[in-house]
Order: C-alpha cells, then sequence, then structure tokens
C-alpha cells in the first residue's frame, strides 16, 4: 500500500526514532523532520553535528531538548528517552503518531497506529488526549489534510466536543502562535481550501478566523457565482492551481482579499443590486487585525494587507497607463497580478464571460510587458535637496510631493535628463503658484 521504506540516517546511542518520522518512515516517505529519543540528548546531538557538519543548540535546556541543523537537509530534534516508552506514546494525540522505531527496525506500536495507517485512518490515542492539549484539534484537521487520511466518527465528534469547549471557554485556548503555525501547515498543502471547509466543518474556523466565516451565505451576483466566503476559499484554490510555490503572503491575500465585504454590504433601496463599496480599505483593516492576532511578521502582515487593498485598482488600458500602474505598485509586483487574476478565475456568473476574462488577460499582459520592460525602477534624476534648492524649500511634504510626480514623469519615459527634470520642476511649481 505505501512506497517502500527510504533508508534512515545512523541512529544515535541508544537511540529511537518516534513520531511523526517513525509513521512517515512507515509510510515509505522521507521524514521532513527526525525526532529521537535518546539517553543524552546533548552528547547525541553533539555527536551528530560533528560528525555530519551541522549545528546543535539546545531547544530547552530544562527539559533537555536539542535540535541539529543540517545545511539543506530535515532538522533532528532529540529528547530524554523517557523511562516507559510505551507510557509515552500512549500520552500522544493519534495512534499514527504514537509509534516507534529500533535502531533493528522493529517497530513500538501500543496503540494500534500500523493498522490506522494502512486504513489511512486518524484515530485518537484518547479523548482526554486531546482535551490536555486542544491544539490537537487544528492538528487532526492539518494531518488529514497532508496525509490524505479521513477523521474516525469518535474522534471527529471528540475534535467538534474541543472546538465547543474553546468556544465557550470550558477549555483554553493553545497560544496564538501555534495555531498559525498549524493554520500555515494548512495554508502550504495543494488542498489548503479543503483544510479551510474542515475547520469550518468542525467548529475551528470561528476560533481561528471569524471574520472570514461572515462571508457565508452572503451572496454577491454580478460576475460571482459563490458566496463570499466560498469565492475566497476558490481564489485560494485558482491561484495554487497556477502558482503551486506561491509563498504563504500571496496564499492569505488571495484568500482574505474579499474580508471587508460583509461588513460593506448594502442593497440600493430602488435597483436592489447589492454593492460593497470599500470593501477592499475595510478589507485591509481587518486582514491587519486577523494575522496580528496570529501573530505573523508585521512585514507579512503589511504585504498581505496592501495586497487585499489594492486588488481592485483597475488595469490599464493601454501602455503608457501600464508603466505607471508598474511605477506606482512595483513593490506589489508580481504578486498583485496573482491576486486579481486568482480573484477573476474565482468568479464565473452571469456577468462573467469568455471575453471579459480575454479583456482581463490583455490588461494583465500589458503590466506584465511593462515590468518586463523595466524590472527596476529608473535611477532618479533629482535628489530632494536639488529641488530643495531649486524651489527654494524648506525640508517638508511638498518636496515629496515635487519628487513624486517628477518619478513618475521619468517612468513614463517623458523626462529623460537632468535639464529636463528641472524645467518639469519649475513648471510644476509654477502651476502650483497659480491656482
Amino acid at each position: 500500500m505505501f512506497r517502500r521504506r527510504p533508508p534512515l540516517p545512523p541512529f544515535p546511542p541508544g537511540g529511537l526514532l518516534v513520531g511523526g518520522a517513525a509513521r512517515d518512515w512507515l509510510r515509505g516517505a522521507p521524514p521532513k523532520d527526525y525526532d529521537w529519543a535518546v539517553p543524552d540528548p546533548a552528547a547525541a546531538a553533539r555527536a551528530m553535528a560533528e560528525s555530519l557538519g551541522g549545528s546543535a543548540f539546545p531547544l530547552d535546556e530544562k527539559r533537555g531538548y536539542w535540535r541539529v541543523h543540517l545545511d539543506g537537509e530535515a532538522h533532528h530534534d532529540f529528547v530524554p528517552l523517557p523511562a516507559d516508552l510505551n507510557d509515552d506514546l500512549l500520552r500522544r494525540d493519534f495512534t499514527v503518531n504514537a509509534l516507534a522505531v529500533t535502531e533493528a527496525k522493529k517497530i513500538l506500536d501500543p496503540a494500534g497506529g500500523q493498522a490506522d495507517l494502512r486504513a489511512r485512518r486518524l484515530r485518537m490515542v484518547s479523548a482526554a488526549n486531546l482535551r490536555a492539549d486542544p491544539l490537537r484539534a487544528w492538528r487532526a484537521v492539518r494531518l488529514e489534510v497532508t496525509l490524505g487520511f479521513r477523521l474516525e466518527p469518535e474522534t471527529e465528534r471528540v475534535v467538534r466536543e474541543v472546538a465547543a469547549a474553546l468556544a465557550n471557554s470550558t477549555l483554553r485556548m493553545p497560544a496564538a502562535e501555534r495555531i498559525r503555525d498549524e493554520v500555515h501547515a494548512l495554508l502550504l498543502h495543494p488542498d489548503a481550501a479543503h483544510g479551510l471547509k474542515r475547520l469550518e466543518d468542525l467548529g475551528l474556523l470561528a476560533l481561528t478566523l471569524p471574520e472570514l466565516r461572515e462571508g457565508i451565505g452572503l451572496q454577491q451576483g454580478g460576475f460571482h457565482h459563490l458566496d463570499v466566503f466560498e469565492h475566497g476559499l476558490e481564489a485560494l484554490h485558482q491561484l495554487l492551481a497556477r502558482l503551486p510555490d506561491a509563498p504563504l503572503p500571496l496564499r492569505w491575500a488571495a484568500l482574505l482579499h474579499d474580508v471587508g465585504k460583509p461588513r460593506s454590504h448594502t442593497v440600493d433601496a430602488e435597483t436592489g443590486r447589492t454593492h460593497f463599496y470599500g470593501h477592499d480599505k475595510l478589507g485591509a483593516a481587518l486582514t491587519t487585525q486577523m494575522l496580528t492576532r496570529l501573530k505573523l511578521p508585521a512585514d507579512d502582515i503589511r504585504h498581505i494587507a496592501r495586497l487585499v487593498e489594492a486588488h481592485m485598482v483597475p488595469l490599464p488600458a493601454g501602455d503608457k497607463e501600464a508603466r505607471r500602474f508598474v511605477h506606482r505598485r512595483r513593490d506589489l509586483l508580481p504578486d498583485l497580478l496573482w491576486v486579481m487574476l486568482a480573484d477573476r478565475e474565482a468568479a464565473r456568473g452571469p456577468s462573467s464571460s469568455e471575453a471579459s476574462r480575454h479583456a482581463y488577460a490583455v490588461a494583465m499582459g500589458r503590466v506584465l510587458e511593462a515590468l518586463e520592460d523595466r524590472p527596476a525602477p529608473p535611477p532618479p534624476l533629482l535628489t530632494g535637496g536639488d529641488v530643495m534648492a531649486l524651489l527654494h524649500l524648506p525640508p517638508g511634504p511638498r518636496v515629496g510631493e515635487v519628487l513624486r510626480a517628477l518619478n513618475e514623469a521619468v517612468a513614463l519615459d517623458e523626462i529623460r535628463n537632468k535639464e529636463d527634470a528641472r524645467a518639469f520642476v519649475l513648471r510644476l511649481s509654477e502651476r502650483a503658484s497659480l491656482r
């Protein structure tokens, strides 16, 4: 049923391969990372780092956890060998993770994980284990999607119970960083949209991204054939179908691009038409709130929010407009185009047609040609000091306004040398003084 088992690296003295690493090896998949239970984690980590040319460092000195990074390879984690290995394995989340392999390839399986592996079944070791660490509810969805397994009914029932207990504060929410990591593991999978649907089905999405759920059942009409929630999932799906290696920020932007629609929803009393005025700006603000709550890096949050805010900008109708589009949004490209394409391909309502999608593709082509023609911005012809000297201005916002206008004119090939740049600045100042 599974592929041929891959070779394993040399075992640390007295060590066992445990948990997900043992599971993956038994499935015939090279472990993404290696988890070792050893008598002396520090000594084992240093010995591996020395023999294989990696670096060893403590993850948690108090508990004796160590890690080894090897260049271009999976990392290796070392934890103390428990006094009662079976008892340790039986405290884990799912039977397929409650496994260990000895150097002689003997398999330790106190919970029946091998049978569940063969059946592609995700079964809890015990309900108490899931409640002891509620993050395991999110992990259940992640493992379903990434392993292609299915939760067995009793385990699914307990996962729903855990979600309900978290919602009513009977159980304590896991740290946001831990939830984020599970969500990111889902988003990095090709079937990420299905994973998000499973979070919703099990009651976990309301605990993770409640704002995203506000689009459930909110119909849009026009270009759209899906409600706002399903449209976001479909946009993510369309992105990954075209760009399987899309980075996480781009995946987030595709998913959240319309998150502002539910709160900007209005209906024209006379025509009955639905509108979502300002949903791009509101969506950017909500995106910032949501991803800050999940502890994403600040730079990623800013980039994602800017993509959400910009996803409605009109595409250019001509070559000059395409150069202007690139100049004004260069730091968002090509990500912005990917979000816009995913948005358009996820909308196949009555107003959508092959002709409209073709026109959209032509406009995108203009932007790509302009970006290819000038992959980097042209060097500035004048500095802020030059502008201040020329116009006898003190430092201030007016200098920035002039420079922005000048640099855009340069980007549009309207100005090609310093002499023309100085003349442009003087004309700009003269027009301003005449107002």
